[in-house]
């Protein structure tokens, strides 16, 4: 807790008026890739508390949406709609599809992880599990051309997980952002140009 508290970004996020920590990490990616720009339709799947829903419809803009869903309640943010439940289920898909309006997704971001339970063999496996349903997600909604982000572990199935974004994506990345913690081995995907 007292490791949580101390945290640069922590910090950082209070002062900025982020939700989270993890808004620093989608704003690194941004830099780097620029999956996110004016206009787009973005879905933010495990979204609570919001950090990047926050980013992303800073950057979108009035004229962009962004749609996000989580099991958890989220508090509103302006610009984001959001929809409770879970993304496997048919029932939220169709309120999914409906919320966009007839619009096209350009850009499907995870920041997803499962509960953890300190035992490596058990967390990896459900971390990828939650990986390929997102994956799954975006091959079934996103727009060609369109761009995925996805928080991943490594570990056992990663390299695999690569090689499968891979089939789907002209360019498939691994970044480690500086606001990630460091002993952590989590990294993000990030996968453009989706080859419907």
């Amino acid at each position: 807790m007292q490791r949580h508290v101390n945290d640069e970004y922590v910090q950082r996020a209070r002062r900025d008026g982020y939700r989270s920590r993890a808004s620093y990490k989608l704003l690194e990616l941004q830099e780097k890739d620029k999956i996110l720009k004016p206009g787009q339709v973005v879905v933010d799947l495990g979204a609570a508390p919001g950090g990047w829903s926050q980013v992303a419809a800073g950057i979108v803009g009035d004229q962009g949406k962004v749609l996000a869903m989580d099991i958890l309640e989220m508090e509103a943010i302006h610009g984001v709609d959001f929809l409770q439940g879970d993304f496997r289920e048919q029932a939220v898909l169709e309120a999914l599809i409906s919320l966009l309006e007839g619009r096209e997704v350009d850009v499907v971001l995870s920041d997803i992880a499962p509960n953890t339970s300190g035992v490596r063999v058990v967390d990896q496996p459900r971390s990828m599990y939650l990986c390929e349903l997102a994956l799954d997600f975006a091959r079934n909604t996103l727009k060609p051309g369109g761009s995925f982000v996805t928080k991943i572990f490594q570990g056992e199935g990663f390299d695999g997980y690569i090689r499968d974004a891979r089939s789907s994506f002209t360019r498939v990345l691994t970044r480690k952002p500086k606001s990630s913690r460091p002993k952590s081995r989590e990294v993000y995907v990030v996968a453009t140009g989706y080859k419907s």
